[in-house]
């Protein structure tokens, strides 16, 4: 049976994937269902989120530009012009799950301001990250077409995929550690009542759990595809 038969793909498919899949959209439904919950509950000062962004920025030490972007939930930080990104949902909204994102992505202005150092490291995993991305499925899928005496290039394949992964789980505390400054800065500057706090918690918190579920989906995926190399030598 050839590399994409049923002993190679398919049951690895339903015992890794699936349940990653499953994961994966749960989370974004909890994502979705937190910021649509508390985009229609208004803060009280009436902050919209460009200034609750900038307003946390600069209580963490850090001189960013707040820009308007396209699309829903596209919120991000630019770290090489200093620049918070704010999805159109999110720029001038004064709901509190827009005044969340908000300063969850000037809590990556404020990691940058302060050299935090898994930032650094998640950084420094870019490059080989977008070369792993780009080229570990065609090297895997080439090495399976190829000969048993070349699964170097399988396990080269998996070697770059592996790469992929580890950025995955090098972002998950970055992406925590923002949050955490993100409600700090929230409650010490008063923007957010406690009870308006508890709900920018929640859409964060919810937030956390896709990067937390792209993480164990990524790993199940690096473990499918070290079971179809295993699987391959083993019935060659």
């Amino acid at each position: 049976m050839g590399p994409f038969g049923f002993y190679y793909f398919d049951y690895t498919f339903f015992i890794f994937m699936v349940p990653a899949i499953i994961i994966t959209m749960v989370a974004q439904i909890r994502v979705k269902s937190a910021f649509s919950k508390y985009s229609r509950v208004r803060t009280m000062r009436g902050m919209t989120g460009a200034q609750a962004a900038d307003a946390v920025a600069r209580y963490g030490g850090a001189q960013v530009a707040i820009r308007p972007v396209a699309g829903n939930l596209t919120d991000f930080f630019d770290p090489r012009n200093h620049t918070i990104n704010l999805s159109q949902n999110v720029y001038g909204s004064t709901s509190v799950a827009a005044v969340g994102v908000a300063a969850h992505e000037a809590g990556h202005s404020v990691q940058d301001a302060a050299g935090y150092v898994p930032n650094k490291i998640r950084a420094a995993l870019v490059p080989a990250t977008n070369i792993g991305s780009r080229m570990s499925m065609p090297m895997i899928i080439i090495g399976l077409f190829l000969p048993v005496q070349y699964d170097f290039v399988v396990y080269a394949g998996i070697a770059l995929y592996a790469l992929v992964v580890l950025f995955q789980l090098a972002t998950l505390p970055v992406e925590i550690d923002a949050s955490r400054r993100a409600v700090r800065a929230l409650d010490e500057t008063g923007i957010l009542t406690p009870e308006e706090l508890g709900g920018a918690k929640k859409v964060l918190t919810a937030a956390a759990m896709t990067y937390l579920a792209a993480s164990f989906a990524a790993l199940l995926n690096l473990l499918r595809l070290l079971v179809i190399a295993g699987n391959r030598r083993g019935n060659d």
